[in-house]
């Protein structure tokens, strides 16, 4: 036993030194020529991947707010749609306005909000190219609709902000558990033996047998025996391996139930399979309660730029509602 090592593991620590929150503000970039953004717009376009539900339910609805859209010659339902899913990815939406030498609007085109910047000066906007170029453009050129934040006033803020860890979370479990069948040979327990009838050479074909679970054929059975071995001579101890313990199950369901919640949706709405036999009740009823508290919302912003089409036509959106069989 004068060989026996005995630690433990630290304290919990966060992975993020800092909340994300902390790291929230805008700064005039660029020699002070536009602002930057609360939060990476790119990072946020990335997360829509992270997982089974975050982006498919910012898509379900930007779906829900379009039902029963109502466009004009000047805004198509492309560019509406285009807008709407800005508005739920980021909370920020730009349209171009293309006007005539009258100055009457002709055409309302959408402006991605992933590249556009609040220019120093007010009423003007700026769009950044991959290529590192700036693009400007004419005050009142530009109708941005965004969301209020009250930590400043430049640009909208996604309510979501404090459900990535848990999107985060999400996809670290379902890539622990593809990692795990594609390995094979895992740190979930520890395999003990204390027989003195376990010789060096049999130790050594042990342990060949156990590191040839690994990879292609894994999750094979050993065969094991020792002549006149007594009771407790091997024993497998178990190390917290979440595979056998439904850990994986826990969390994907605690981190998806957090995601729905951010987003506000329904589960009845979010594709989830109900775990009683009573489900989740009139989907007709959670349908137009969700609509009304929810999408309609959404839609009255968005319709702030019928405040700048005039003589073009104006958009609307009609109200449309499941019927019950």
């Amino acid at each position: 036993m004068d060989n026996m090592e005995i630690f433990k593991f630290g304290d919990p620590e966060a992975v993020l030194s800092n909340s994300l929150t902390e790291h929230l503000g805008i700064w005039l970039l660029d020699n002070g020529r536009y602002y930057s953004t609360p939060v990476p717009w790119h990072g946020l376009a990335r997360l829509l991947n992270a997982n089974a539900y975050h982006g498919p339910l910012l898509e379900f609805k930007t779906n829900m707010i379009m039902r029963g859209f109502q466009g004009s010659n000047a805004l198509k339902r492309k560019t509406m749609y285009a807008a709407a899913t800005d508005y739920n990815v980021f909370c920020n939406s730009y349209f171009q306005l293309v006007r005539n030498f009258l100055g009457e609007v002709l055409k309302v085109n959408h402006l991605p909000a992933i590249n556009m910047r609040r220019a120093k000066d007010p009423d003007q906007y700026c769009m950044l190219s991959t290529t590192g170029e700036i693009t400007y453009f004419q005050p009142g050129e530009v109708v941005h609709i965004k969301n209020y934040d009250v930590s400043q006033t430049i640009y909208g803020m996604p309510g979501y902000l404090g459900a990535i860890q848990s999107m985060l979370l999400n996809e670290d479990a379902t890539l622990f558990r593809r990692k795990y069948y594609i390995n094979g040979a895992h740190m979930g327990y520890i395999f003990y033996s204390s027989s003195a009838g376990l010789s060096d050479e049999d130790r050594d074909t042990l342990k060949k047998a156990v590191k040839g679970t690994k990879g292609p054929g894994n999750f094979r059975n050993i065969f094991l025996h020792l002549p006149n071995g007594k009771e407790k001579d091997i024993q497998i101890i178990p190390v917290g391996d979440f595979s056998t313990k439904d850990e994986l199950e826990k969390i994907k369901n605690i981190s998806r139930d957090d995601i729905i919640a951010a987003h506000r949706i329904p589960p009845a709405l979010a594709a989830i399979i109900p775990t009683n036999t009573a489900g989740f009740g009139d989907i007709t009823k959670t349908d137009t309660i969700y609509e009304k508290n929810e999408i309609i919302p959404v839609r009255e912003n968005l319709l702030e730029i019928n405040d700048y089409l005039g003589n073009a036509g104006k958009i609307a959106f009609e109200a449309v509602h499941i019927s019950p069989e």
